[in-house]
């Protein structure tokens, strides 16, 4: 994918360890931005050294995106060491399984629904919070939060606190999109659907098996067809979107 871009600035992403974080890592690393890589796996040290060896700048750092205190300590860092950031990819979150299976709402702990809330939707709040003043600075600040196609309906086969906090997600960035108005920053959200990462396979493999069959494109999504439109948010090109939503589910999900 070619895309215009903006600078060599530093790019921040969160749950960078693996999976679709790892991969919007490689690619803004690709287009020249010195990559953040933020996580809560220590993996995110060896991933970060992976993408070193493809000849991208990248750092690798430990933050619990669902801790205020963890947060502020690697924005700190952050600014001490990178000078800031002008790009910040949301992509952290979880989705706890019970032997491959959701929980119904109604059997969900109190405990279980904060923790998800605090991962998927506080972290994102607090990063965009933190980091705001530096994103202004920047010629053209980009935020991107990774949401989920649950946000756009009522999935049977993803659990209600995920869902909830990717709704909320959604609404968040178009919220700060508005506050945002005179500004250099942009903020979007792009909605994957079912992807092939270490999270999705700790479903059940029956629930893959029944989303291939009714997906329009018959197959799982990959990283790279999510990285693929963040990269395309953060460029130039977009320059003039803001508030928005990009789906990228094979289909499931036609608006």
């Amino acid at each position: 994918m070619t895309t215009n871009n903006l600078s060599s600035g530093t790019a921040l992403v969160t749950g960078a360890a693996r999976g679709i974080g790892l991969e919007i890592a490689r690619q803004l690393g690709q287009d020249g931005y010195q990559v953040v890589m933020c996580d809560l796996l220590d993996d995110v040290y060896a991933s970060a050294d992976q993408l070193k060896g493809e000849g991208i700048v990248a750092h690798g750092m430990r933050m619990d995106v669902g801790d205020e205190g963890s947060i502020r300590e690697g924005v700190k860092e952050i600014g001490e060491r990178f000078g800031g950031v002008q790009v910040l990819v949301n992509n952290a979150g979880i989705s706890p399984k019970h032997n491959g299976f959701k929980l119904p709402l109604v059997d969900t702990p109190l405990a279980e629904w904060e923790l998800v809330m605090r991962v998927n939707l506080t972290g994102a709040f607090l990063l965009c919070r933190e980091l705001l003043p530096a994103l202004k600075q920047a010629s053209c600040g980009r935020i991107v939060n990774i949401a989920s196609v649950c946000a756009r309906y009522a999935s049977p086969i993803i659990a209600g606190p995920y869902n909830a906090s990717k709704t909320g997600l959604i609404t968040l960035s178009r919220v700060l999109a508005m506050e945002l108005a005179g500004t250099a920053v942009t903020v979007n959200c792009v909605a994957p659907g079912r992807i092939v990462t270490p999270l999705s396979s700790q479903a059940d493999p029956s629930i893959d098996r029944e989303y291939i069959a009714r997906v329009p494109v018959r197959r799982l999504g990959l990283p790279e067809d999510i990285a693929n439109a963040v990269r395309f948010l953060v460029s130039a090109d977009a320059s003039g979107i803001t508030g928005t939503v990009i789906d990228v589910n094979g289909g499931t999900f036609c608006n």
